[in-house]
């Protein structure tokens, strides 16, 4: 029995190991040949061209991405400081609208209260500041004691705070203290907009009551918009404030607004990554918070050895260029390439001066790979 278990266990390892070497198999890229000789007929259809590096400017480039964005500030969610019920509204999200608009109109028996005990209090203070001024004279003269002169200005003094207190809660409903009369007492209050700027979140319907930490409506402000881009670290020191850069929007990548660099992050990411804050230099209102953007920045360059890109074929996460060895054979050799502008490549591998296919190359690739499967 034990012989069986361990004839049946190495027979499992085995077609494990086997499998392993299967998986191995089908995941490695297989190797082509280095030479391909064409036959006439096959050079003239694929109409190979051949030439020699030649000496570009190409320009170093950063290629990052992010989102539209804008500064805290001109963020605004709209709440009631004491709660109500919402009386009426007719804000609908994408409104522009200006500093002071009326948003909404709320009601409720507290600010009816809050009227009635200033003015109560306003009353009040009346009565009690003659009294302090009479006990003062009465006290100069002994005619009345230290304690009574005391009390009475305790009583003005409360008085006057409370009434103070009252002014800041009127403030705070949007109510001036100085309009407040016992003729204008009212139930409702209004809401204005503290911004200029658009709607963008109505949280709220009539006839709900809402509590003081509720959001009625959010604001955004579109006059100071930006982008923030992601850049990964090894790339932070090439770039400085003031860096001019060129983005775009997914659905337009064609249309170009130019930005420059006004705010580098000095805090890395988890991804090892900064975010760095550019802004366009021309307004638009093309651009809206949480668009998704893409962006070029351009570093100084250098003249460099360069190939058409098309000269360059890509097979196994490598690139190669056909070099020409005779009228219609070819070899293929792999290079290290560098930064790609205008059509042209920078090749970093030496190549000299030899003839290198720069038309027709993906034909002689698909030809070996052709040549390889016989």
């Amino acid at each position: 029995m034990k012989n069986r278990v361990i004839i049946s266990t190495i027979a499992v390892i085995l077609a494990s190991c086997g499998n392993d070497t299967v998986e191995k198999k089908e995941t490695t890229i297989k190797a082509l040949p280095e030479i391909i000789t064409l036959t006439e007929a096959q050079y003239k259809n694929a109409a190979i061209e051949t030439g020699t590096p030649v000496a570009r400017f190409i320009s170093s480039t950063i290629k990052a991405n992010g989102k539209v964005d804008v500064p805290p500030q001109n963020l605004v969610s709209v709440s009631v400081p004491l709660g109500g019920f919402l009386k009426s509204t007719k804000l609908m999200p994408g409104m522009q609208l200006q500093k002071g608009a009326l948003l909404a109109t709320m009601e409720d028996q507290q600010y009816i209260q809050i009227q009635q005990d200033y003015l109560t209090a306003k009353a009040q203070l009346a009565l009690d500041d003659a009294e302090y001024k009479r006990q003062k004279q009465l006290n100069e003269s002994k005619a009345t004691s230290d304690k009574v002169f005391e009390q009475a200005k305790a009583n003005y003094q409360s008085r006057y705070i409370l009434l103070k207190s009252l002014e800041e809660k009127l403030k705070l409903i949007g109510l001036n203290p100085q309009q407040v009369t016992a003729d204008n007492i009212s139930r409702s209050i209004r809401i204005v907009s503290p911004i200029n700027g658009y709607v963008s979140a109505v949280n709220v319907n009539n006839g709900k009551y809402v509590n003081p930490s509720d959001i009625l409506f959010e604001l955004v402000n579109l006059d100071d918009i930006h982008i923030a881009l992601t850049v990964f670290e090894k790339d932070v020191e090439k770039l400085a404030v003031g860096q001019r850069l060129t983005a775009s929007t997914n659905t337009n990548p064609d249309k170009k607004y130019t930005c420059k660099i006004e705010l580098i992050s000095r805090n890395l990411s988890n991804n090892n990554a900064v975010q760095v804050i550019c802004k366009p230099e021309s307004a638009t209102t093309d651009l809206l918070p949480g668009m998704f953007m893409n962006a070029q920045i351009d570093l100084s360059g250098s003249e460099v050895s360069a190939l058409p890109e098309e000269a360059i074929v890509r097979y196994g996460n490598k690139q190669y260029v056909f070099v020409e060895k005779s009228p219609r054979k070819y070899e293929m050799k792999t290079v290290q390439i560098g930064n790609t502008e205008n059509g042209f490549t920078e090749i970093v591998t030496s190549l000299g001066q030899q003839k290198v296919v720069i038309k027709g190359a993906y034909t002689l690739l698909m030809a070996l790979k052709n040549v390889s499967e016989e």
